[in-house]
């Protein structure tokens, strides 16, 4: 339909619409392409096929509003958009909705007088420079193009502008996790947390947005001297709470009370019935401790030492002596075992 459009047509829709106007329109003529929609008068526009959901249920005469895109295509004729305009007036009515209190997400277009500005549809978004607050940014500048919550303080209907808060939705949503993480932790939960500084003597562990400690001390089983060895800062791990303090809110956390111990690990390896070597650490009044080879500790108890019930077990073992025992049971959770010293007839 180009040469329904001459140049003094064209010249004349340039001063009367300019890109971001949005009318209401009809349209008239529907084509492989795209349909001709009439903004009003004898003036038509072009709105491309893609710009449509459902281009095929489309209908000559269907009414409904349009933004500018082009002042001028291909064939000279003024470019709208249907789904701009749908998405224009969705955020207008989403504005149009929000009252002092409300919470609501921006993408910075733009900064004035230190602030920054956006639009939610016919509605002016603005933050003043000191409701802002982005920790290690002093050029609000680095901040357009970003997206943002922010609380409503004031909204001007007739004016059409909302001023936010973004400091203070931060806040809102600080105290609000910290009643929530107060309120649900426990001693022996089992928490994730994200290592925020590690020090010489331990590190301090970010948990739902609260700061924990990590000791050194309760990282890891193995002698470390720092705790930078076994964990890295900016990683998240998985910890679980050993001490709380609800008074002076502090909680300490530990990486290696969800590890094995050594210990444990040695008892694992035990077979109940087999004999290992070991040596007596420690002599008590009803049997001795002895610790084998792998590292694992446990009792010899004097009737499992000999059958004669008047001696003594210090008469049987010495302390640092080399014996072989047979492991009669082991209790993995309580970190216990029982053994009886091979050839006991003494």
């Amino acid at each position: 339909m180009s040469e329904n459009f001459n140049l003094e047509m064209i010249d004349k829709t340039f001063t009367s619409y300019k890109k971001g106007q949005m009318f209401d329109g009809v349209v008239v003529i529907k084509r492989e392409d795209g349909v001709i929609f009439n903004i009003g008068g004898k003036n038509d526009a072009f709105i491309p096929r893609d710009d449509f959901d459902d281009f095929e249920s489309l209908k000559i005469g269907d009414r409904f509003k349009v933004i500018i895109t082009k002042q001028k295509n291909e064939e000279g004729m003024i470019e709208v958009s249907k789904h701009l305009a749908d998405d224009k007036m969705l955020a207008t009515q989403n504005a149009q909705k929000l009252k002092l209190g409300s919470s609501f997400s921006f993408v910075a277009t733009d900064t004035r007088d230190g602030g920054l500005v956006s639009r939610m549809g016919e509605y002016e978004i603005f933050i003043p420079s000191d409701e802002i607050f982005v920790q290690g940014v002093k050029d609000v500048r680095r901040l357009v193009g970003k997206q943002f919550d922010a609380v409503v303080t004031e909204i001007n209907r007739d004016d059409k502008v909302i001023i936010g808060s973004v400091k203070l939705l931060s806040e809102q949503i600080r105290q609000t996790n910290e009643s929530l993480f107060w309120n649900s932790i426990f001693i022996n939960k089992i928490v994730k947390g994200k290592v925020k500084k590690i020090m010489s003597y331990g590190a301090f562990i970010e948990v739902d947005g609260i700061d924990c400690f990590l000791h050194i001390s309760n990282v890891s089983y193995n002698r470390i001297s720092n705790p930078s060895e076994v964990i890295k800062e900016g990683e998240e791990y998985t910890f679980k709470v050993i001490e709380l303090d609800r008074e002076n809110k502090k909680v300490a956390l530990s990486l290696k009370a969800l590890q094995e111990s050594p210990k444990v690990l040695a008892i694992k390896s035990l077979q109940v019935g087999q004999s290992y070597s070991g040596e007596v650490v420690k002599i008590l009044k009803f049997g001795a401790i002895i610790k084998l080879e792998n590292g694992a500790s446990g009792l010899l108890h004097i009737s499992n030492a000999t059958e004669d019930k008047q001696k003594q077990i210090y008469e049987i073992v010495k302390l640092d002596e080399k014996v072989d025992v047979i492991v009669l049971d082991k209790d993995e959770a309580e970190e216990r075992v029982s053994f009886a010293l091979v050839n006991k007839n003494n």
